[in-house]
């Protein structure tokens, strides 16, 4: 392990901490495999937590925790790790576009969770570049739930290599089935859970300065706000797999609307704002 930087989390990660830290001048390196792990030990579901989480995105109540729920609550180690020194790019140029989760068995509301989020490593493409990060979650030593979450940073990193299987989204969105506007507020909230305090995500005027009409939501809650909407399989209990492509975003207090095709072991899914082009395509199945 020499080399890796490791870094170790008995409690919550302070987003304070990798916050500020991602705010100070540094010189990077050009090295697109930095080694980085982070690990959060003995994380519990706090209860008020939980049932605001289930709140803002709409996702039932259970006896066991939902597909999304490590994805959205273990994200602040992915914040620490895009925040290191060590990362080659600043977290500021950091756009988050594809989502692969698996939870391999349900996750009790009471179960003491070990997390572990490390860079698989990373590729140049065409653009920009891309940079795999692996979430794993154990329980009694076990993993039951794992991801695979890709970042992407625009400007020039060498030859482009080939690109990700994972890159392709399904083609086939299906009829329509739900319509609404994801309400304007809850967002300080959920950026608590997340750890992403980017102020893209809260104001106005800050999201402008990158070309905007208005503050974006968090992905994680838009997509939490999909699966609690599908005909098909939500994202709770037994073996599932949970694929997502973010293609664009969500400006808040602007309607959306679902379009659905239900397989008999799987759904896919997107999400339109006003465009023709949509800003999420999911696909929710039986894991193998």
């Amino acid at each position: 392990m020499s080399g890796v930087v490791q870094l170790s989390f008995h409690r919550k990660p302070s987003s304070l901490r990798y916050m500020l830290r991602g705010l100070t001048p540094t010189r990077r390196t050009a090295d697109l495999h930095p080694q980085i792990v982070a690990r959060w030990r003995n994380h519990r579901a706090e209860p008020s937590e939980l049932a605001s989480f289930l709140e803002i995105t709409g996702l039932p109540e259970g006896r066991d925790l939902p597909l999304l729920y490590p994805h959205v609550f273990a994200f602040r180690l992915a914040m620490a790790v895009l925040t290191h020194p060590v990362f080659p790019v600043p977290i500021w140029v950091v756009l988050q576009t594809r989502n692969h989760l698996t939870q391999y068995r349900p996750i009790a509301v009471e179960s003491v969770m070990d997390i572990e989020t490390r860079v698989l490593g990373g590729r140049a493409t065409v653009k920009g570049a891309e940079f795999d990060l692996r979430t794993t979650v154990r329980v009694d030593t076990t993993i039951a739930w794992e991801s695979l979450v890709t970042f992407f940073a625009r400007g020039r990193f060498g030859e482009p290599g080939p690109d990700s299987p994972l890159v392709r989204s399904p083609t086939e969105y299906g009829p329509l089935v739900a319509e609404w506007t994801p309400r304007n507020a809850g967002h300080w909230r959920f950026g608590r859970y997340t750890g992403d305090y980017n102020g893209i995500h809260f104001w106005d005027a800050y999201a402008r300065r990158f070309g905007f009409p208005c503050a974006l939501f968090h992905p994680p809650r838009v997509l939490g706000e999909c699966l609690g909407r599908l005909a098909g399989p939500r994202g709770r209990g037994g073996s599932q797999r949970l694929d997502a492509w973010l293609k664009g975003p969500v400006p808040h207090g602007t309607p959306v609307r679902l379009h659905e095709v239900c397989g008999t072991d799987q759904t896919t899914f997107a999400l339109f704002v006003e465009r023709e082009r949509p800003c999420i395509v999911g696909r929710l199945q039986q894991a193998a």
